[in-house]
């Protein structure tokens, strides 16, 4: 089967900015996938492109097989979109907002109003459905933005920044039902700053800077690539410890703070054994063990600072 997305040398530009710079991107159909990126990184000329609302300068963009460009018709009506910002006719009752955008991609008025009443049933706002956008509270707008997207029971489902600015119970209820739609069978391509929202979501993530991308992995790989702390609580202060980076040239650093020993370490939970093996031979009375992982959001904001090294000319002194 074709991809959901299948980017190529994908490149866009306005005047002497760079927005896309040859960006390679293959999202499997089916899948959850996260595009990461700082402000300006170029995620939302990406999402842009694939909808049809920027012209891209080069490359090719294809989502489910279909051009977006020569196939344009076919792409967009495989994509739900909920964008960030709050794009709604404000003076329709959003039942009605509803049925206008089936009526927009050729769905029969009559299947449009069924339509209409089991996206605001799933995303909870049913009650609402005679009532203005303008009057819906912050998180009911977040809600119906998604049920806008669901509409025309897109096959590719694209969510920028979809959990912005909601409370914590609202962004957990939110999770539940995109997880629902994926597990049905909808891909969803999910842009957040929130990096927590992709390390428990996504199935993959993209990491996009500059308009490139610097790796795509999943989240459990990309942790992978950081340290994490080995934090071993011993019984006694000890004099010494055994030499644990002669032994594993994974160990990075030990720190000794009295009884509290600190093994820094890529892939901890597989070096975290042979630390109790070495302080058991000789010795050492281990009272209690902690691995912390390295977070996704560290390996992000490390991988970002450096491909922002990596774009900055030296800068020579005469």
């Amino acid at each position: 089967m074709e991809p959901a997305i299948e980017i190529r040398d994908l490149r866009k530009s306005y005047g002497d900015v760079q927005a896309l710079d040859g960006v390679d991107l293959t999202v499997p159909r089916g899948s959850f996938f996260g595009l990461l990126g700082p402000n300006g990184a170029g995620k939302t000329t990406f999402i842009n492109v694939l909808v049809g609302l920027v012209r891209k300068s080069g490359g090719e963009a294809r989502v489910f097989g279909h051009d977006v460009e020569a196939d344009y018709r076919e792409a967009r009506d495989s994509i739900g979109l909920a964008p960030q910002e709050f794009n709604v006719d404000r003076f329709f009752p959003i039942r009605e907002v509803l049925e206008h955008k089936a009526g927009y991609h050729g769905i029969p008025r009559e299947r449009a109003s069924e339509r209409a009443e089991e996206v605001l049933k799933r995303v909870g706002i049913y009650d609402k459905r005679d009532t203005r956008f303008d009057w819906l509270s912050g998180g009911m707008k977040r809600r119906f933005m998604l049920a806008r997207a669901l509409i025309t029971e897109p096959d590719l489902l694209i969510l920028d920044e979809p959990t912005a600015g909601v409370d914590v119970q609202l962004r957990h209820e939110l999770w539940e039902t995109i997880v629902d739609l994926n597990q049905r069978g909808t891909t969803i391509l999910l842009t957040t700053h929130y990096i927590e929202e992709a390390e428990r979501l996504c199935d993959e993530v993209a990491i996009l800077d500059s308009g490139r991308v610097l790796d795509v992995a999943t989240p459990e790989a990309l942790m992978d690539r950081g340290t994490d702390d080995v934090v071993v609580q011993l019984r006694e202060e000890p004099t010494a410890v055994p030499d644990f980076a002669a032994r594993d040239d994974r160990v990075e650093s030990v720190e000794l703070d009295g009884t509290m020993l600190v093994v820094t370490a890529r892939q901890g939970g597989l070096v975290a054994p042979e630390v109790v093996s070495l302080l058991d031979d000789d010795g050492h009375e281990i009272v209690d063990l902690e691995i912390r992982r390295t977070s996704l959001e560290e390996v992000f904001v490390e991988m970002t600072r450096q491909g922002e090294e990596r774009a900055t000319p030296e800068v020579s002194s005469s």
